[in-house]
């Protein structure tokens, strides 16, 4: 959604940054891989006792270059079905990266609501991101809801704050309110699929596949003209 929103606010900020990267020599693909290494190995700090505040921080910061590497495939002017696949799977391991160090940092403390939420935000999360793929490979689109990428980001980090404030269950009920609105996205791209391919359910879009089909029967071997019956008409007369 704010994908949609901010586009153009977002563009006029990572553009003329985007253009500068480019020129420095940098390519996308090589920004994408310094976004989510960065972003793995700051998660480590969620881990460590007393660091949380500085991983916070440091995801944030290189969760931020997920908007430049397409700024600066734009400023080239073109880009590759390879960068798109990179980029999304990065995004992936990233996501898994974060969810599963809050998940792994909740439980050690003993607060194990939130570190389940956790979990169901990494589970619901790859949902998401599989469902709009999965339409995709279909040749649908499923470019809607209310809580893609950039949202769950947002909501993480404020519930980052919220725990360095000191708020109590600040962070577990953002985390239940990420989930909740990550299932709920995940039910609007089914209805977008289940729209799309409302002409496949009155007929198949293609013949089902039903195995190979088996050859005709063959056909039996024609009778000579002198065969048995003939000689057996002439032994009778």
């Amino acid at each position: 959604m704010l994908n949609v929103l901010a586009r153009a606010r977002i563009t006029r900020v990572t553009g003329p940054i985007g253009a500068a990267l480019v020129r420095t020599g940098l390519t996308p693909d090589a920004m994408t891989l310094i976004g989510t290494t960065g972003v793995v190995l700051s998660s480590i700090f969620l881990v460590v006792p007393g660091h949380v505040l500085a991983g916070g921080i440091a995801i944030t910061l290189f969760a931020l270059t997920d908007m430049l590497d397409g700024a600066m495939a734009r400023a080239r002017g073109w880009s590759s079905r390879w960068g798109a696949f990179l980029d999304s799977t990065c995004d992936r391991l990233a996501d898994a990266s974060i969810f599963a160090a809050a998940a792994y940092w909740l439980f050690t403390e003993g607060r194990d609501s939130a570190g389940i939420a956790a979990l169901l935000c990494l589970i619901t999360g790859v949902l998401v991101s599989y469902a709009k793929a999965r339409a995709e490979g279909l040749g649908l689109t499923a470019n809607v809801g209310i809580a893609e990428r950039t949202e769950r980001l947002v909501l993480v980090g404020f519930g980052g704050v919220l725990e360095v404030l000191g708020v109590p269950g600040g962070i577990e009920w953002v985390l239940w309110l990420l989930t909740a609105l990550a299932a709920f996205t995940v039910g609007q791209r089914v209805r977008a699929v289940w729209n799309q391919t409302r002409d496949d359910r009155v007929r198949p879009a293609r013949p089902l596949d039903t195995g190979p089909v088996p050859p005709p029967p063959a056909e039996p071997p024609a009778e000579p003209t002198g065969g048995p019956t003939a000689e057996a008409g002439r032994e009778q007369g």
